[in-house]
């Protein structure tokens, strides 16, 4: 009997009973994404963070910048949009080892113990602190190998697994790594893995003179993802895969013994777009205004009439007369001088007034970063 598997699946994002938790929750936008610190031990050229969050000593949640142990800005951010779970990240948090121990217990005790908390690291730290991070109620741990070395993190990996917490690697699949990456298979058979996560290798504005030295460019105009990193990522996912159902490898025909481990292959558009619109769309639910429209892209969309602060009562008065819109529909802006409306009554009364009237789109997160306004009417 011929056993056909097409290994090559359509889509490599799509949640599949295999992954982790961390990984799950993360697709579906219901993840904080706490960094904890930029502070990190190593500069790998490949690092994505902009010179704005590198090697400064911060937290964010989400695209919230917070003072450094101000939990009750974390904890306001994750109901904003109804968190499920937080990733913590940085820089490296190990860095702030007892900051992050702080941060997850205050999440379990407000949250429950059920608020799913994962943290990434590339510090083979000492074997006792594992013990503290899964008593403090880290659930999923996932190391990122400094030059592939897996050597010296064997024993930090064994005690994470033996303290009871899901223990994996994750790493940005760099292209001209292939022979390293393919050995990396085959020594971590002999690790207390769980998973491996391989991301595709993003270029960005913080390390694009980097990857432009090593000579990666990008896969495509529409993706953020260097050549030849997800090809490389496909291929170790469909080794692993054919070793689990005991089929012939795709690239050498050989047959494997199964690696025990699950292999998750996520795409730069995906984490870039698919992860964060449905973030955005999360929040966008559970913070939206009577008179704003929640897009497909997870953005709110609304109309807007300038006014000063002496007129704006005025305005509002006048408005809800002649319109018959109940005044909770109506919201005084007072940073951008401005009356914000549903979007359909603004461009009913666009060309009837003398003030700008227009419509906004902003991001639902805490900063509200206008994306685009257009003027619905020629009179300024």
């Amino acid at each position: 009997m011929t056993v056909v598997m097409n290994l090559n699946q359509s889509s490599s994002d799509l949640a599949n009973e295999m992954d982790t938790e961390g990984c799950i929750q993360c697709q579906t936008g219901s993840k904080l994404v706490l960094f904890i610190t930029g502070h990190c031990h190593w500069m790998c050229d490949y690092c994505p963070l902009s010179e704005t969050r590198r090697e400064i000593d911060f937290m964010y949640a989400n695209e919230r910048r917070v003072d450094i142990g101000d939990w009750n800005s974390v904890i306001e951010e994750a109901r904003a949009m109804n968190a499920t779970g937080a990733g913590i990240t940085g820089g490296d948090p190990v860095m702030a080892r007892e900051r992050v121990l702080e941060g997850i217990k205050i999440l379990k005790k407000e949250f429950g113990q059920d608020f799913h908390l994962h943290m990434y690291t590339s510090i083979p730290f000492k074997s006792e602190w594992a013990r503290d991070f899964a008593e403090a109620g880290l659930d999923e741990i996932r190391f990122h190998f400094l030059n592939l070395d897996s050597d010296k993190y064997r024993e930090t990996i064994s005690a994470c697994s033996e303290s009871g917490m899901l223990t994996g690697v994750e790493l940005p699949c760099e292209p001209d790594k292939e022979e390293e990456l393919m050995i990396l298979l085959e020594k971590l058979r002999e690790m207390d893995v769980d998973f491996l996560n391989l991301n595709e290798l993003e270029i960005t504005v913080g390390n694009h003179d980097n990857m432009e030295l090593r000579g990666f460019n990008l896969s495509t105009e529409i993706t953020a993802g260097a050549a030849g990193s997800a090809e490389l990522s496909i291929s170790m996912r469909d080794r692993v895969m054919a070793a689990q159902f005991g089929i012939p490898d795709p690239l050498d025909g050989t047959i494997r013994e199964p690696y025990g481990f699950h292999l998750k292959f996520c795409t730069a558009t995906y984490k870039d777009s698919g992860q964060l619109r449905r973030r955005f769309i999360r929040r966008g639910e559970h913070t939206i205004a009577p008179h704003e429209t929640l897009t497909d892209d997870g953005t709110l969309i609304f109309g807007a009439v300038k006014s000063s602060p002496s007129e704006q009562s005025e305005w509002i008065e006048e408005i809800t007369k002649e319109t018959g819109l109940p005044s909770r529909f109506l919201y005084w802006d007072e940073k951008n001088s401005r009356i914000e409306m549903p979007l359909v009554v603004a461009e009913d009364i666009a060309e009837m007034v003398e003030s700008e009237v227009s419509m906004i789109e902003v991001t639902p997160t805490f900063e509200r970063m206008e994306l685009t306004v257009v003027i619905l009417n020629s009179k300024k």
